[in-house]
């Protein structure tokens, strides 16, 4: 995933330490800075040491809507060759 986002956000993923606090804007632009010129545009920017991700590939999903009385919706959506097919079911 990370090396399908932009240029500009692989650089953003190094320029920032999500959730820590921030001095200031010109903080975050200046560590955007040094990465871009570390890793200019068109090279290719490593991954963060940090910076994880999981590739998620349900074959099946449901969805519960509670409704007034009991008479809840839900709906399970499953792949089959490829297809999603949707069904409905009794709550």
């Amino acid at each position: 995933y990370f090396r399908s986002r932009p240029w500009s956000s692989q650089i953003g993923a190094w320029a920032s330490h999500q959730s820590a606090p921030l001095a200031s804007r010109e903080e975050l632009e200046s560590r955007w800075k040094g990465a871009a010129e570390k890793w200019p545009e068109g090279s290719q920017v490593p991954l963060p040491p940090e910076w994880g991700g999981y590739l998620v590939q349900p074959d099946r999903i449901e969805f519960w809507q509670g409704r007034y009385s009991r008479l809840h919706d839900r709906l399970r959506f499953e792949r089959h060759n490829g297809e999603w097919e949707i069904h409905r079911y009794y709550p």
